[in-house]
């Protein structure tokens, strides 16, 4: 499968490039009191550990503005600071962060923006504009009668416009809403219309399982169409997991090639050793590992090698016994008892041989290529925006 990106400006965060040619970038929020530094950090050091590429702090307040020092000293990532309504912290974190995201809906008159232009572009980070939903201008809610995928476009190009006008283009721009249908649309929308790299996800997305079912529904579709530059799943839920979400996501779409790839069968009736608590055990022992290898739990001797051929290394069980394998050839039998030791330990070894053999670095994937076409006709059109764009694909 290969995906033709859709061609964006690129832009730096820190020292991530996000659009261009770069890998889509996972993101995640800390969920602890920005004030609370210690905790704070503890949490990014995890997310760091995850393999969470830029991390985003909440700034609510003047002592949560007072600790980004501190935070930010402690990172070895990028660190964002997200400002909502007092754009006084965003001139206060902007002296600090790599990146300060505003949502122009909700941070007030004009003016205040434009000082926090003079900010970032003083230090030479960009801006992320964000809009949604919960934040959109008074007309545009008027003009629509609801958050609608248009009114949320309109919003984000109206914001891109205006920046324009002051000269400023280092920015990153994200249009999210909670329901799939209206994220998609919106950024579909927006991204016949401008070349700015987005930042997709779908907000609120819901707790650890329905909301990666809905993230990897929406972030799905949208990077399958060539659309998104770095994303953030966002979920009720420990924030190292929306980083594994994340990469899982990209990593199905052959995006990004990091860590372990877990094949387990499904379980049936004649599994006789516990795949499930043996792949679950596997993720979480071997989440340091960032090299790229696909690793088997096959609960079935006769056909495991058969079924297990395309990974790298891996087992399969039952009666008793035990083997391991390695690109679909035996290797060795191996008691029951030892099976995930052996597999854990032979790994491990095979992950320090592709590194010493310099085949750790992970591959982009698909580039961006120019000319991205889009999977309709060009004849279809509509001009809810003022300027005609192409019709929604069916889905």
């Amino acid at each position: 499968m290969h995906i033709s990106r859709r061609k964006t400006r690129q832009i730096s965060v820190g020292q991530v490039k996000i659009g261009g040619d770069a890998p889509v970038s996972v993101q995640s929020m800390c969920s602890t009191d920005t004030r609370d530094v210690t905790a704070t950090v503890a949490q990014i050091h995890q997310l760091e550990a995850a393999g969470c590429e830029i991390i985003r702090v909440a700034v609510p307040d003047d002592e949560a503005a007072q600790a980004l020092p501190q935070i930010k000293a402690a990172m070895t990532v990028p660190l964002i600071a997200d400002i909502h309504f007092d754009h006084r912290l965003a001139l206060k974190a902007a002296q600090i962060v790599d990146c300060v995201r505003i949502n122009p809906g909700n941070i007030g008159a004009w003016w205040k923006v434009e000082e926090v232009i003079k900010a970032v572009n003083e230090r030479g980070i960009p801006l992320r504009v964000g809009v949604n939903g919960g934040s959109l201008e008074r007309p545009l809610l008027e003009k629509y009668g609801w958050p609608s995928p248009e009114a949320l476009a309109e919003s984000a190009l109206n914001a891109v416009r205006a920046l324009e006008d002051v000269g400023f283009t280092n920015m990153k721009v994200s249009l999210k809403a909670s329901d799939v249908h209206h994220a998609i649309d919106a950024y579909w929308l927006f991204s016949h219309q401008s070349d700015y790299p987005l930042h997709i996800g779908i907000t609120e997305a819901g707790t650890a399982m329905t909301g990666a079912v809905k993230s990897s529904i929406g972030l799905g579709y949208l990077l399958s169409q060539g659309i998104g530059d770095t994303l953030r799943v966002s979920l009720a839920a420990d924030p190292v997991d929306e980083v594994k979400v994340g990469f899982e996501i990209l990593k199905s779409l052959e995006l990004r090639h990091r860590g372990i790839n877990v094949i387990a069968c499904p379980t049936c009736g004649r599994v006789e050793i516990d795949v499930v608590r043996m792949a679950n055990e596997l993720e979480k022992k071997l989440g340091h590992i960032k090299t790229p290898l696909n690793v088997s739990v096959l609960g079935c001797v006769v056909n495991g090698i058969g079924e297990g051929k395309e990974a790298d290394i891996g087992i399969a069980g039952g009666e008793g016994k035990g083997i391991l394998f390695k690109k679909g050839k035996l290797v060795r039998k191996v008691p029951i008892e030892e099976l995930m030791d052996t597999l854990i330990e032979e790994v491990e070894l095979l992950a320090k041989e592709k590194e010493a053999e310099g085949n750790a670095s992970e591959p982009i994937g698909s580039s961006t290529e120019a000319g991205w076409e889009p999977l309709i006709p060009q004849s279809d059109h509509l001009s809810t925006l003022g300027k005609e764009i192409p019709v929604l694909p069916r889905r």
